[in-house]
């Protein structure tokens, strides 16, 4: 196949022809990185997560540019919020790394969340998939911000990029909000601002009170608009791969996202074979209105649903 070959040459249109495929679940594309699995694993996937407003791109940007310097490829996934209008994802982060784009050895995909309530859209994974085959040494994913919801990214990276910046107000209240369990490397961004020493001191406190890590994650203070500090978070974030393949962890823990991924693909086929089964007889309306009048409860509505598509 034509684009098989293209792919394993390190063709960009073929490899954004691809993505492009996933994201609408082509069978064709599926079947191609089916074929062509074998050839994933050797990329060091990156997530980048953390409130809006944190400068996540910005510091996206300057990593990538920091590795391009060492002659590596990249690849990042932007996963923007997705239109309310369109559909389509707003593309902001791709605006902001506008130069990156220019770079041959970059390449940068924006992907809308679709109403994916994790944080990453459904294709982010397929995606990952198909750069790692492009050849990508690192990829990026940053995702739409961080909350109780948005911790899909765990799952899917080697190393995760936590990023807090000062004056958020209640910085203990921002940090407990079901984050600190995810992050494998701590940067408080904007730390030419006042407080920043202070959020700091505290990310770290409460990471050293957490007695169920092997390993408490390095914090950083970096200020990615004047490039202050990336060589050293950079560092960082290699010294964790490091990790993991010293300790025997890297193995475990993508044989630990392997299996939440295919639990997510099974949950997604059997949705779908729900609505294909709704679209031809109407099983769910019928059930949901029975439910709604009081005259079935949800679990045994669960159950005859299972049961219509023999399950």
């Amino acid at each position: 196949m034509e684009l098989e070959k293209r792919l394993l040459d390190g063709d960009k249109r073929a490899c954004a022809r691809l993505i492009s495929m996933v994201e609408n679940n082509n069978k064709e594309a599926i079947s191609l990185i089916k074929k062509l699995y074998k050839h994933t694993g050797n990329a060091h996937v990156i997530g980048i997560t953390g409130p809006p407003g944190g400068g996540k791109s910005t510091l996206t940007d300057k990593l990538v540019k920091s590795l391009r310097d060492e002659g590596k490829k990249v690849g990042i996934i932007a996963v923007d919020p997705t239109s309310p209008f369109t559909g389509g994802s707003i593309l902001g982060d791709r605006i902001r790394m506008n130069d990156l784009s220019l770079d041959p050895g970059v390449f940068i995909r924006s992907m809308g969340t679709r109403g994916h309530l994790g944080g990453l859209s459904k294709a982010t994974q397929g995606a990952v998939k198909i750069l790692d085959i492009y050849g990508c040494d690192y990829i990026f994913i940053e995702t739409v911000g961080v909350g109780q919801s948005e911790v899909d990214i765990v799952r899917t990276a080697d190393t995760v990029l936590m990023i807090m910046v000062p004056g958020l107000g209640d910085d203990i209240q921002a940090i407990k909000a079901g984050t600190m369990e995810i992050g494998d490397v701590f940067a408080v961004n904007k730390s030419d601002l006042f407080g920043a020493s202070k959020t700091a001191r505290e990310i770290k406190t409460m990471l050293e009170m957490n007695h169920n890590m092997d390993r408490i994650p390095p914090v950083m203070q970096v200020t990615a608009l004047k490039n202050e500090g990336i060589k050293e978070l950079l560092n960082e974030i290699k010294g964790h791969m490091e990790y993991l393949k010293e300790n025997d962890r890297l193995n475990k823990r993508r044989e630990s996202n392997a299996r939440a991924e295919i639990i997510n693909l099974i949950e997604e086929e059997i949705l779908s074979l729900i609505l294909r089964k709704n679209e031809s007889v109407g099983v769910l309306d019928d059930i949901s209105q029975k439910v709604a009048l009081r005259n079935m409860d949800p679990y045994t509505a669960k159950d005859e649903i299972l049961r219509a598509i023999d399950l």
